[in-house]
């Protein structure tokens, strides 16, 4: 009942902005709210843990046929006309050498370079075990590991979790992957970006917020807390788990997205479609990924 609220009153304050929509050409258009209900406001692509690495299957994990997955993925993505890609985390998996995981990263990266939209990273654990934050933001498109932005009426919260419990960053295998925290300094940062939005928000991160297991935050209850204070968080999207998951909390969806990597043949890929409307969120999922309509 709170998220049906929030939706309702989020549609008003929707509904004093331009809706966008795409041309014949390609080209952004303004349209009017009222006579299109049926439009999504913003289109985003998700795909969560590829765990690219050019080494042979362990377990479910194929690494080296993340290749062809995540090429059909962007393929979709391009032919759905999207103005906005996210992926959530664990981009490439661990190398034994820095140069090689660079490698890896590099290699991934040009397929995602490929999208013909704006494209996001989710920092997630297995993206800075040989490598450094900095490390993998040089060798690739990521910018700074935690941020916000605006888009066609939609706040969008980027968060890193990849600290350990005492505030230091993962990286150059520092860690152990269970010691998961989004540290204070990010937690004001998180409530100070709230207070200075009105527009409804969708956050985004690689660890789980919505549990308190190995792959929860640590800080998770604190972090929800923030959020469901702010009244203007729709969802959040969620990565690390490898699974279908959702959950509804304090009137905010936390959708755990499947991952890529997991099993064999193109049958076994994962990614989904965000359509975000003004009285609604759609997930479509494609191959393993399931749909959720929010």
């Amino acid at each position: 009942m709170l998220r049906r609220t929030f939706l309702r009153d989020g549609t008003l304050i929707l509904g004093t902005l331009p809706l966008i929509g795409v041309g014949s050409e390609g080209a952004t258009v303004a349209v009017n709210d009222s006579n299109n209900e049926g439009i999504p406001r913003l289109r985003i692509g998700l795909v969560t843990d590829l765990h690219y690495a050019d080494k042979d299957p362990g377990g479910t994990r194929y690494y080296r046929e993340s290749i062809p997955k995540f090429e059909e993925c962007i393929q979709k993505f391009n032919d759905e006309n999207l103005g906005l890609a996210i992926e959530l985390g664990d981009f490439v998996d661990s190398a034994e050498e820095v140069e090689t995981e660079i490698g890896y990263l590099e290699t991934i990266d040009k397929i995602y370079s490929k999208f013909s939209g704006d494209r996001h990273y989710v920092l997630g654990n297995h993206c800075v075990w040989t490598l450094t934050k900095e490390q993998f933001r040089d060798n690739s498109g990521a910018r700074a590991t935690h941020y916000s932005f605006d888009k066609n009426g939609v706040h969008i919260i980027i968060l890193d979790a990849c600290y350990r419990a005492d505030g230091v960053p993962y990286g150059n295998r520092n860690y152990e992957w269970t010691d998961t925290e989004i540290p204070a300094l990010e937690r004001e940062w998180l409530e100070e970006d709230l207070s200075k939005t009105d527009l409804p928000t969708i956050t985004f991160t690689h660890q789980r917020i919505d549990v308190s297991n190995n792959f929860g935050i640590k800080s998770g209850p604190e972090v929800r807390k923030i959020l469901e204070d702010s009244g203007k968080v729709l969802a959040v999207f969620q990565g690390h788990n490898h699974i279908n998951e959702h959950k509804e909390i304090g009137g905010i969806h936390y959708v755990t997205l499947a991952a890529l990597i997991e099993g064999s043949g193109e049958e076994n890929n994962a990614y989904s479609i965000l359509d975000v409307y003004p009285d609604r969120l759609e997930v479509s999922g494609f191959r393993n990924q399931v749909d959720y309509s929010l």
